[in-house]
């Protein structure tokens, strides 16, 4: 078992002989267990005439097991005051889990038991799919939603991560049982799983509950399955969508790279800077001073594959054009311009601040490591993170911002003639 110490944490890592990764961090501090069970099944892993499926798989497995109906599983999951939930994002399926000590034991069967056999009843099934129509319905409602979603379809064209995780009304209809039992047999193997255990347990006594709850559980003689994805071009064009609504979202989006690429910690700081909080540069200077922001920030999330680079603003539809102008400006200056030592020491403290806050709770520290070892960071990139941020220079942040924030992708949604005039 490797034995690995970052910061006050000791982390424990092990492969077990049927190819599950464990890893595990002792926190003796208080009386409670939370455990994340990674998976390599995410939306990427779809067929893009099924999306929607891993999402519809989430939330049917605690619906059914073999031996246990839905309401069986609440009643088990709630008499001993625990938590779970199941999950799926773009790059990966999650199982979540939180108890007192005594009651790890307990459900981390009742884990390995949703995990293993789902049953997927079909009245389950039925009631979730409208559950799910229903939020992509009511994602139409929301501009930002409309907005980004179109800004995602021109980014990544054929690629999954153009696609909601929800998956659309018609690819959502067409999903049966049979797609759900398939999909959980080729990806949900001991070889595709990373489980992360934090909280007042022993690397050894958690190791011995893993493999009494999945130790029998054998890896199938066929290979994983491997993504095999579609290259992504970038070629920025400016998307429209008219909806009658009270202001205008402005999106700016530019292809960044994927976490393990070495612009990475560079785009981190620099979306720090410019978006993060009441202190960055657009909530200054295009709300404080120029009064032109309903809300402003930036995203640059943490992805497997090249992630998009954004910024946005909500606005009056009158102030559409000059709030375009704002936010391009706001990123040429990045392009053009060396931030100071101090701003970007600033931004450096924010992110950095915001990241050792971000390992406080057993939950914390269970989902950040397990994350990190199912992108295939592994676990050191723990501390390894900080040191990137630290060295990035302000020669190092206009470089990278020139080599990813040169022409933007442009999506507007918002009343008919006031973005059209932008654009025109």
């Amino acid at each position: 078992m490797q034995n690995i110490n970052n910061s006050q944490t000791s982390i424990y890592r092990t492969v077990l002989p049927n190819g599950i990764v464990l890893l595990v961090a002792e926190n003796p501090a208080a009386d409670i267990i939370a455990g994340r069970i990674f998976i390599r099944a995410g939306s990427c892993y779809e067929k893009v005439e099924k999306a929607g499926l891993a999402h519809l798989l989430s939330a049917v497995m605690t619906k059914g097991c073999d031996g246990l109906s839905s309401l069986e599983i609440a009643e088990k999951v709630e008499s001993v005051g625990a938590s779970l939930s199941i999950d799926a994002g773009t790059d990966y399926f999650l199982l979540s889990l939180k108890t007192v000590t005594a009651d790890f034991a307990e459900i981390l069967a009742l884990s390995g038991l949703l995990l293993r056999s789902p049953t997927f009843p079909e009245n389950q099934i039925e009631l979730e799919k409208r559950l799910a129509l229903q939020d992509i319905r009511s994602q139409k409602e929301q501009p930002f939603n409309l907005a980004f979603e179109q800004m995602r379809q021109a980014m990544y064209q054929e690629h999954p991560y153009s696609r909601s995780v929800l998956g659309t009304e018609a690819t959502l209809s067409s999903i049966t049982r049979t797609d759900l039992a398939e999909f959980h047999q080729v990806h949900f193997r001991p070889d595709n799983m990373v489980i992360s255990i934090a909280g007042r347990i022993t690397p050894e006594a958690a190791q011995e509950l893993v493999t009494k709850v999945f130790g029998d559980w054998q890896p199938p003689t066929e290979p994983r399955h491997i993504l095999d994805l579609p290259a992504i071009s970038v070629t920025p064009k400016s998307c429209l969508k008219p909806l009658n609504t009270q202001q205008s979202i402005v999106m700016l989006g530019y292809m960044g790279p994927s976490v393990s690429a070495p612009g990475y910690p560079a785009l981190k700081l620099l979306a720090t800077y410019l978006g993060n909080g009441l202190s960055s540069r657009l909530f200054v200077e295009l709300r404080e001073k120029r009064g032109l922001a309903y809300e402003v920030s930036a995203i640059y999330s943490t992805r497997l594959f090249p992630a998009s680079f954004i910024v946005y603003m909500g606005t009056a539809p009158e102030n559409t054009s000059i709030a375009l102008d704002g936010l391009r400006q706001e990123v040429e200056r990045l392009c053009n311009t060396e931030l100071s030592a101090e701003e970007l020491q600033t931004a450096k403290n924010k992110i950095l601040g915001q990241y050792a806050l971000g390992k406080q709770t057993n939950g914390q520290i269970a989902q950040i490591y397990g994350w990190y070892e199912i992108l295939g960071l592994g676990i050191e990139f723990d501390h390894e993170f900080p040191e990137l941020i630290n060295k990035v220079s302000p020669k190092l942040a206009m470089t990278a911002a020139n080599s990813y924030l040169q022409e933007p992708y442009v999506s507007l949604v918002g009343q008919e003639e006031a973005i059209k005039s932008v654009i025109s």
